[in-house]
């Protein structure tokens, strides 16, 4: 048996500790489990090193400045890569989130190390189409040409990365998300539940369509005083399409919509939901409308990458145009006149859809086979 100085390392990163515990468990203590070590590299934070290191993670701060455009603190950020991965010589790197994707992966072919990057959603820089999307599209284009592998979540991103020659065709693999614990994101007693209430659970910012939730909300509360209209996230995050919390704060005033606290738990306010709601303009595999389905609770979201990925109009929610307040008004308006039978079907058939197709051990069984045609565990090279 090896020993445990001698199992292979594998280095994690991403721009926050706590996307590693939360998205990437599954795999780090699969990877633990097949007898390697793992080291995860993110910014200080004190509650999610002490969590990674439970599962047995080493843990490397990192300093990543996840929204900011300064170049400066970015080759810092690239530099530091460069060193802990000569130090520690890893014998590959897998990385999420787009500067540990994309100074990780730079990093890691300098020191002649195996890179994965993994680009879990596109953000705003794709949604929109102006100089820095050029910028971040040669980034990509450069630090991705010697990757071992890349890894896409909806088949839209990789054709877009494919098609304007970010990756290359055979690097690519497709990842059904993060993974969905169904044992844990379970369907509450009781079956839908009495009060008619929509929850959106996003970051607070134009991007996740929340101008056009709250737009509908007005509308629709206006016309039936029984629906409820809920928003749980996070204010004045730090993104360039953030919405500000006075702004948020008018929108409670007005009775239009209850914004709840974020919290790190959400199965209670799903439980409440009788719809789930995301009109997001893009996402790589929203883990929001998965842990949804995932507790019996059927949707209403965006017919856009990443979100129509997990829902069939009709059979598990209900699919709208994006950036359009109207169209999502007319779902709402649908999802509101649901039958009874009809929603339990719809709720049944989301839930049967994520254990078939969204499992961690589907997940983790694809990062091993790409581990495994890198040579990196012993005896698999192909």
């Amino acid at each position: 048996m090896r020993s445990q100085s001698a199992a292979p390392l594998i280095m994690v990163c991403a721009n926050q500790a706590w996307n590693l515990v939360n998205f990437r468990e599954a795999l780090i203590r699969t990877l633990i489990a097949k007898g390697f070590r793992v080291l995860a590299a993110a910014p200080p934070d004190a509650e999610y090193e002490a969590r990674l290191t439970a599962m047995g993670c080493s843990f490397a701060p990192l300093a990543i400045d996840a929204k900011g455009l300064s170049p400066w603190r970015d080759l810092q950020t690239l530099f530091a890569l460069r060193r802990l991965i000569r130090a520690r010589r890893p014998a590959a790197y897998l990385g999420w989130t787009i500067k540990p994707n994309v100074y990780g992966s730079l990093a890691a072919h300098w020191c002649g190390v195996p890179a994965f990057p993994n680009v879990s959603g596109l953000g705003t820089a794709f949604i929109t189409n102006n100089l820095l999307t050029r910028v971040v599209k040669g980034l990509y284009r450069a630090c991705f040409a010697r990757a071992s592998g890349v890894f896409f979540q909806n088949q839209d991103d990789r054709d877009l990365f494919v098609g304007a020659g970010l990756v290359h065709a055979e690097q690519v693999r497709l990842l059904p998300g993060s993974g969905i614990d169904t044992n844990h994101w379970t369907p509450p007693p009781g079956g839908r539940p009495k009060h008619r209430t929509f929850l959106m659970i996003a970051r607070v910012v134009a991007d996740k369509g929340v101008r056009e939730y709250a737009e509908a909300a007005r509308r629709i509360s206006a016309r039936f005083p029984q629906a409820r209209f809920q928003l749980l996230g996070p204010l004045d995050v730090a993104n360039r399409t953030a919405i500000s919390a006075d702004e948020v704060r008018g929108w409670v005033a007005d009775g239009v919509i209850e914004h709840l606290e974020p919290r790190e738990d959400v199965r209670g306010a799903i439980t409440e939901a009788d719809f789930v709601v995301l009109p997001s303009y893009r996402e790589g595999l929203s883990r929001v409308l998965l842990e949804a389905a995932a507790m019996g609770r059927p949707i209403v979201t965006t017919d856009v990458p990443g979100c129509r990925d997990v829902v069939r109009d009709g059979e598990n929610g209900y699919l709208c145009a994006a950036r359009d307040a109207d169209a999502l008004e007319a779902a709402l308006l649908r999802a509101l006149k649901t039958e009874d039978a009809d929603w339990a079907r719809m709720a049944a058939a989301g839930r049967q859809r994520v254990i078939a197709e969204f499992s961690p051990d589907r997940v983790t069984q694809i990062y091993l086979s790409a581990l495994a045609e890198a040579g990196v565990i012993p005896g698999k090279k192909s």
